[in-house]
C-alpha cells in the first residue's frame, strides 16, 4: 500500500561529540532544496570557521529522491555515510546535516571517525522535534449551481480538505486529499452526474 506520510525535523538542532581530543559538532537543518542546502553549508561554515573538516549529509523530498553524502576531505565512507546512515535510519527527509571536526592531535582510525561522525549526527537528530507530514494531491471540481448539494455531500462524506471555493452560476471548488485515497475519490466525483474534476498538483 502507499505510504502518504513522511518524517521531517521542525528545528535546527546541534549535537556534539568529543573523542581523544577531537570535537565534534553537528548541526541539523530542515531543508527543502539544493540552494538551501548550500547556504547552510556556507553559514555552518561562517559559524565554525577554524574547523578541520565540514562533512555532510541530506536528504530532500516526499519520496528521498535526492540523497547525498560528502566526507570532505576524511578519509572515504568515514564521514558522509554514516550521517547519511543515521538521517536513513531515522526514516528522515528535507534534512541536511554538516558534522564540523576540530582536530585534537590523535588520529581516530577509521573505526574512530565512523563512531564520532554517526554519534554526533544521532545526538543532532535526538535533539530536534521530528514531525509527520502527509502527501497530498488537489483537484479542481467545476459545477453548476444546482449539483451543489451533490458536491458538498462528497466533500463531507470524505472529509475533504476544501481550499478553495468560487461559487457563482458556473462552480468551482479546489479541494485537498491525500494521496493514497485520491484515485477512490476522483472516481466518486465522476460517478456524480459526470462532475468535472481535474487534477492540479501534488502538495
Amino acid at each position: 500500500m502507499f505510504n502518504d506520510t513522511y518524517k521531517e525535523v521542525e528545528n535546527h538542532t546541534t549535537g556534539i561529540y568529543k573523542e581523544k581530543g577531537s570535537k565534534f559538532i553537528a548541526y541539523s537543518y530542515p531543508v527543502y532544496s539544493e540552494q538551501e542546502v548550500k547556504e547552510k553549508l556556507e553559514k555552518v561554515r561562517k559559524i565554525e570557521y577554524a574547523a578541520r573538516h565540514y562533512c555532510y549529509a541530506y536528504i530532500l523530498y516526499a519520496d528521498k529522491s535526492v540523497q547525498r553524502a560528502n566526507d570532505d576531505g576524511e578519509p572515504s565512507y568515514t564521514a558522509g555515510k554514516p550521517i547519511l546512515g543515521q538521517i536513513l535510519s531515522n526514516d528522515l527527509t528535507n534534512v541536511l546535516i554538516v558534522v564540523v571536526r576540530y582536530f585534537g592531535g590523535i588520529k581516530l582510525g577509521a573505526s574512530g571517525l565512523i563512531r564520532s561522525y554517526k554519534t554526533a549526527a544521532a545526538v543532532a537528530i535526538l535533539e530536534a522535534n521530528i514531525i509527520i507530514e502527509t502527501i497530498k494531491e488537489q483537484y479542481n471540481v467545476s459545477f453548476n449551481y444546482p449539483q451543489m448539494n451533490d458536491v458538498m455531500r462528497l466533500v463531507k462524506e470524505y472529509e475533504l480538505e476544501i481550499v478553495n471555493t468560487d461559487f457563482q452560476i458556473k462552480c468551482k471548488l479546489i479541494f485537498a486529499v491525500k494521496k493514497s485515497k485520491a484515485e477512490l475519490i476522483v472516481e466518486a466525483f465522476k460517478k456524480n452526474h459526470q462532475l468535472k474534476i481535474e487534477y492540479i498538483k501534488t502538495v
